[in-house]
C-alpha cells in the first residue's frame, strides 16, 4: 500500500501535482498550511478541490489544514507575510538570489510537519511543488534542498519517509502540459501572491503562470485584473 502526503496549497503546481499523486499512489493524504499569507484565498480553493476529488476518487483520504500563523510573527521581512511590503514584481527577483517574496525556513518547516504526518499515517511518501522556475530565488526550492532533507529524514530508524519534487525541472509550460493530460480544471487554482478577487497578473507568481500557458498555446481561465493578450 503506497501512501503519500501532498503538500497542497491550491495553486497550479500543487493542484497538477495532487491530481498526479491520485493517479501513481494508492492513498493520497492533503495537506495545506495557513502561515499568514496574504493570498489566504488559496486555501479556500484547496479545500474546495479536495472535496470535489474525494468524491471522485476513493484514493483521496483526508485534508489537514494546518495554522502555522507564527510565521506572520517572525518573517517581518517576507512580503508574503508582512502587509506593510509591497509584493515584488518579476523584474525585481531576477538574478535576486533571496527576493521579498521568500519566506524564512519555510518549505523546511513545512516539510518536517508532513514528516509527521506521514508516520502517523504510515506513508512513505511526501510531494511537494518545488518548480524549476523558483530554482534561483529559493533555496528550499532546490535539488540540493531535496537531497539533503531526504538524507535527514532517511535517519529514521523505523520509519523511513522520501521528500519528491516531481516537477522540479520542469518549466511552467511542461507543468501545464502535465495538468492537461490529467484533466486538471485551471479554473479552480489560485497562484497569485496577492489574493484579491483578480490575479494581479504582475507578481512573479502570476508572471510565471501567464508565461506557461502562453508557451503552452493556452488561455488561462482564471480572471486577472490586466488585460493580456493570449
Amino acid at each position: 500500500m503506497e501512501r503519500v502526503i501532498c503538500v497542497y496549497s491550491g495553486g497550479l503546481d500543487s493542484t497538477v501535482l495532487f491530481h498526479h499523486c491520485i493517479k501513481e499512489y494508492d492513498e493520497v493524504y492533503a495537506l495545506t498550511f495557513s502561515y499568514g499569507q496574504k493570498h489566504i484565498k488559496e486555501i479556500e480553493i484547496a479545500q474546495s478541490n479536495f472535496n470535489e476529488l474525494k468524491s471522485l476518487h476513493t484514493k483521496v483520504k483526508d485534508h489537514i489544514i494546518l495554522d502555522l500563523g507564527f510565521f506572520g510573527s517572525i518573517t517581518k521581512k517576507s512580503s508574503l507575510t508582512n502587509t506593510d511590503l509591497n509584493l515584488p514584481t518579476m523584474k525585481d527577483i531576477v538574478g535576486h538570489p533571496q527576493p521579498s517574496s521568500y519566506v524564512p525556513n519555510r518549505n523546511m518547516m513545512m516539510l518536517s510537519v508532513a514528516a509527521s504526518l506521514a508516520e502517523e499515517k504510515k506513508a512513505t511518501h511526501i510531494v511537494y511543488g518545488a518548480v524549476a522556475v523558483d530554482n534561483f530565488s529559493y533555496w528550499d526550492c532546490t535539488k540540493e534542498f531535496v537531497e539533503n532533507i531526504n538524507n535527514t529524514l532517511h535517519l529514521n530508524r523505523m520509519n523511513s519517509v522520501t521528500v519528491h519534487a516531481p516537477v522540479l525541472m520542469k518549466s511552467k509550460k511542461e507543468i501545464v502540459e502535465m495538468g492537461v493530460e490529467l484533466g486538471v480544471d485551471f479554473s479552480k487554482t489560485w497562484t497569485c501572491y496577492a489574493g484579491k478577487e483578480k490575479a494581479c497578473g504582475v507578481c512573479p507568481s502570476c508572471s510565471s503562470r501567464i508565461a506557461g500557458f502562453k508557451q503552452a498555446k493556452l488561455v488561462d481561465p482564471i480572471p486577472y485584473e490586466i488585460n493580456i493578450s493570449w
